[in-house]
C-alpha cells in the first residue's frame, strides 16, 4: 500500500478551529502540489480528510471525491490515522489530509516506530509505501515534497 500524508496548506488564524480557511499562499501550495501528486498518483486512489475547512481545501486541489473522516480532526492518533486509511492492508493508494502535529507523529510512528514527531511544513507531503522482505514489514519512505520546492 501507499500512503500519502499531506498536511494541509497554509490557512488563516482564528476561531473556531475547524472553520479556519486557506489563505491566497495557501491555495497556491494545494494546488502545486496536487499537480505534482496527480502526475504520480496511480488511477486508483483514495481522498481521506479532517473536517476542517482548511483540509477539506487542500485536498480539493486533486479534483476528485473527498471521504470526510472526523476521526482525522485536529488532535488524531497515529492509531485512529492508520485505521482511517487502512494501511498497510488498503487494496489501494490513500491520500490523508490532516494537520500537526498528528501527521508528524504518524510519520515517525510508521518510519521509526517510535513515539515521536516529525515536522511537516504547511502543505507538504510524505509518501510511504510498505513491503514486505525476508517475511518481515518494511515502511519505505518514496518521497517527501514540500510546496516552496515546487
Amino acid at each position: 500500500m501507499d500512503l500519502i500524508i499531506w498536511r494541509h496548506a497554509e490557512a488563516e488564524d482564528g476561531v473556531p478551529d475547524l472553520e479556519r480557511k486557506l489563505t491566497a499562499k495557501g491555495r497556491k501550495q494545494a494546488e502545486r502540489v496536487a499537480q505534482w501528486l496527480l502526475q504520480r498518483l496511480p488511477s486508483r486512489f483514495a481522498v481521506i480528510a479532517s473536517p476542517a475547512a482548511r483540509a477539506q481545501q487542500t485536498a480539493e486541489a486533486l479534483g476528485v471525491p473527498i471521504k470526510t473522516d472526523r476521526t482525522l480532526a485536529p488532535g488524531a492518533t497515529p492509531a485512529a490515522i492508520i485505521k482511517a486509511c487502512g494501511w498497510p492492508d488498503a487494496k489501494s493508494t490513500a491520500v490523508v489530509v490532516g494537520h500537526q502535529p498528528d501527521l508528524g507523529r504518524l510519520v515517525a510512528h510508521l518510519v521509526a516506530g517510535q513515539g515521536m514527531s516529525t515536522s511537516i511544513r504547511k502543505g507538504a507531503l510524505w509518501w510511504i509505501s510498505n513491503r514486505v522482505r525476508e517475511e518481515k514489514d518494511q515502511v519505505v519512505v518514496r518521497a517527501v515534497v514540500s510546496p516552496d520546492l515546487l
